[in-house]
């Protein structure tokens, strides 16, 4: 559910982004963090997906690895988002700039994650 909810509002705000933001008085490092938070978000709901359907051979790992991937969305692309919404406000957001990373962080957990769950299923497989 949170991957076909993700990637639907990542295709809505990307939408918002590429015909509303490009027309506002936006910075443009603001309008190209927006990009790259909606390309996150689509990225990862779609391996989300993908993800579910490899779900038996990841099964030890699954459900950290859904979690992490929800945190970093959230925290990576909301960020970002929130940040990008302060500077057409003009509302100073920075104190939610050091969840970024973390968000970030949580994304290359899961990453990495999944590998060792590849790691653990070829072995799986060759001693079987």
């Amino acid at each position: 559910m949170f991957a076909s909810i993700s990637g639907c509002i990542a295709v809505i705000l990307g939408a918002l982004g590429a015909h509303g933001l490009s027309k506002m008085d936006i910075k443009p490092e603001s309008l190209h963090a927006y990009e790259t938070a909606v390309q996150y978000q689509l990225l990862h709901s779609i391996a989300m997906l993908a993800i579910i359907a490899l779900n038996a051979r990841v099964a030890p790992y699954f459900k950290t690895i859904m979690n992490l991937m929800m945190v970093g969305i959230i925290l990576f692309s909301g960020s970002i988002y929130l940040l990008v919404i302060g500077d057409i406000l003009r509302i100073n957001m920075t104190a939610v700039g050091p969840v970024t990373p973390i968000g970030g962080l949580s994304l290359i957990a899961a990453w990495f994650i999944l590998f060792l769950s590849a790691l653990k299923y070829k072995e799986q497989d060759i001693n079987n």
